[in-house]
């Protein structure tokens, strides 16, 4: 079912100072940064040779990100994305075999303009699993 690694998110409480020190201190390609209202985050990725990576930053103050920051002020790790390549029967595989589908089932369109679902944590290993399909 699972395909490769989209990308690991990592939130932040500044997505300009983070963007900066990818681009400058790491020297990586970053893309402009993109508001998504419907998921409650600004993104940017950093385009790597085998992967991206997201930096997230909150949308608001009900933000999910806002939340994962009260707890984490500098930030981490909040998510890795698979790609796969039907998600509407990805998730009811994973229902049928008792995994949580975060929100009402339904994929909302992502960063990347394709389809994608959340899976709850608690049923991987403490790991905010998102699916993209592709």
């Amino acid at each position: 079912m699972l395909g490769r690694v989209n990308h690991v998110a990592i939130a932040v409480p500044d997505l300009v100072s983070a963007t900066e020190s990818y681009r400058t201190t790491l020297g990586a390609t970053v893309t402009e940064p993109q508001a998504l209202p419907e998921h409650g985050v600004t993104v940017v990725f950093v385009t790597l040779p085998n992967t991206k990576i997201e930096l997230l930053e909150p949308l608001g103050d009900t933000s999910p990100i806002a939340a994962f920051l009260a707890k984490n002020p500098s930030g981490g790790v909040h998510h890795i994305c698979y790609e796969v390549e039907d998600i509407l029967a990805a998730r009811d595989t994973l229902k049928a075999s008792g995994a949580r589908v975060l929100g009402d089932g339904e994929p909302k369109i992502g960063a990347h303009g394709k389809p994608v679902l959340f899976l709850h944590p608690k049923d991987f290993q403490g790991t905010l699993v998102e699916l993209e399909q592709v």
